[in-house]
């Protein structure tokens, strides 16, 4: 089991000793990702570019890089382009191991000291061994207890776990049920994602037992983002949480999005329609992607081998992607999707990184000294 977190009501809890004020928000993680506050920025493709991952990681969070919807021929400079912006700060990057230029990727986490790496499941023992003799942090998100284990039993040193009220794909079960069980069954830090926004969520899952939270849509609504006006005007308006909502029509997985009107389309549409367009942003993705046939063909033999039943779903899988990019780059909200987590629907205004994190901090404090007075009343 987890250490109890540092930063939660820390102090000498022996029989008759004196109370002893909360500590600053400074937990184990914040050491091994060289940031200031356990606050995590997602990787969302299409979103976390170089300009909102620094605009956290300046603000004292940690950013990743989305590298999986960044092109080959430009992820380097990104990086670099981070760096300079951070005066060379720590941050991280998210990739597939499933993309054409995974292979890439992995050499420039090595080459560019990359503090972490974050990931679905995917990379084998061999890749995660060398990403780890290269100092780098393997920091992998799970949506259920198994998926946990197994990633530590392949060499994981950070797991995120996000509960069912997380944005883009996601499972079932909620945070509050999901996280402590996987805080009860591993022993490296737990990081909590799905549902977190605030000062209170951040206290919440520091009580858990997670060493920091990370977050999504939270920083997707902020000012440093880079989200056409048109996308964020949708999400600000979302304060129904019931149509921020889980469809698996998209590329087979459960996803939560927001409800629009394409996600209706698709709900509406025939079989061999919705066939039709993922066969069209796969053509699309792999021109974009620069995958080789050849490559395409082994992704689907792969799933051909191991589930004959995930070739649909391997075929949808570039639908995500593509989808995104229309909401999210393009500024065409109702003609693609809006992966979103619940909490889209209690955040009421943009701000920027700064601002967030800030307001993190100080509500996170006051609930530390809030409870502090519950426990010590003169």
């Amino acid at each position: 089991m987890n250490a109890e977190p540092t930063g939660l009501l820390s102090g000498d809890a022996r029989a008759g000793a004196p109370a002893a004020p909360p500590a600053p928000l400074h937990t184990p993680l914040c050491d091994l990702l060289g940031c200031r506050y356990p606050i995590v920025q997602t990787a969302m493709g299409w979103v976390a570019g170089p300009q909102l991952v620094a605009a956290t990681t300046r603000a004292g969070g940690f950013g990743f890089l989305a590298g999986a919807t960044i092109a080959a021929d430009r992820i380097e400079a990104d990086i670099v382009k981070v760096r300079e912006l951070t005066d060379d700060r720590p941050f991280g990057l998210n990739f597939h191991f499933f993309q054409p230029n995974a292979q890439q990727l992995l050499d420039l986490a090595v080459k560019h000291r990359i503090r972490a790496v974050s990931y679905g499941r995917g990379p084998d023992k061999k890749v995660i061994g060398r990403l780890r003799e290269a100092g780098i942090v393997c920091m992998p998100t799970v949506g259920a207890l198994k998926h946990a284990q197994k990633a530590i039993e392949l060499g994981a040193n950070v797991i995120t776990v996000q509960g069912g009220e997380g944005g883009g794909h996601t499972g079932s079960v909620p945070t509050t049920v999901l996280l402590p069980q996987v805080v009860d069954a591993v022993q490296v830090p737990v990081v909590a994602a799905g549902g977190f926004y605030d000062g209170r969520g951040l206290v919440a899952a520091l009580a858990y037992g997670a060493q920091g939270i990370a977050m999504g849509t939270r920083f997707l609504m902020t000012t440093d983002s880079g989200v056409p006006a048109a996308t964020l005007e949708r999400y600000v308006k979302a304060r129904d949480a019931e149509k921020i909502r889980i469809s698996h029509l998209v590329d087979g997985m459960p996803q939560r999005m927001l409800d629009n009107e394409y996600l209706q389309m698709l709900e509406k549409a025939s079989g061999l329609k919705r066939l039709r367009i993922a066969i069209g942003s796969a053509l699309q993705w792999k021109a974009q992607t620069g995958m080789t046939l050849g490559h395409a063909g082994a992704v689907l033999l792969k799933a051909l081998r191991e589930d004959p039943a995930s070739v649909a779903q391997t075929v949808m899988a570039a639908n995500a992607p593509v989808l995104l990019e229309r909401s999210m780059v393009e500024g065409r909200p109702s003609e693609g999707v809006m992966s979103s987590g619940q909490v889209a629907a209690v955040i009421g205004q943009l701000q920027s990184c700064s601002e967030v994190i800030g307001g993190i901090v100080a509500g996170a404090e006051q609930r530390l000294q809030a409870l502090h007075r519950l426990g010590n009343p003169a």
